[in-house]
């Protein structure tokens, strides 16, 4: 476990591992982590595209014993073209994806990265099922940024 000024969240402990929090929108439900920012993902499976209502997912891995959740989200399980199970949870207030973890051996959550509140800090390391990824989606710097909401 961390010492000192190392148990602030977003703070790098002396294992290279990067302690967290987040939740989902409406404050139901919180965790607490301690992840490897090193195994950041994106995904671009068509079930990541079809689940986010976005064109990937990005998320990081956390061991079971790293990973404590306050609050009872609501699950689906889902079956991927592989026949694997996978038990996606979310709020069932406000919808915020939390984590996806395997329906029989829970020792590994996918925490959703758009609920971590260090989601700046954790760069994505690799993509995966880039051959689903929409041709767009590899490549945005070309497209106009505007910095906030317009009136």
């Amino acid at each position: 476990m961390p010492t000192g000024t190392e148990k602030r969240f977003g703070g790098q402990t002396r294992n290279g591992r990067m302690r967290i929090e987040g939740g989902c929108h409406c404050g139901r439900i919180s965790y607490d982590a301690e992840i490897n920012p090193d195994y950041v993902v994106i995904c671009h499976c068509t079930d990541c595209q079809t689940i986010s209502g976005a064109p990937y997912r990005a998320s990081v891995p956390v061991k079971t014993e790293n990973f404590k959740l306050s609050g009872q989200p609501k699950t689906y399980v889902k079956t991927a073209a592989s026949g694997n199970k996978r038990v996606l949870a979310f709020c069932a207030d406000c919808g915020s994806a939390i984590y996806s973890t395997s329906l029989e051996n829970r020792l590994v959550f996918n925490l959703r990265l758009g609920g971590v509140k260090q989601r700046a800090q954790l760069t994505p390391k690799y993509q995966g099922w880039c051959r689903s990824a929409l041709p767009w989606a590899m490549d945005i710097g070309h497209i106009p940024q505007i910095p906030d909401q317009t009136p």
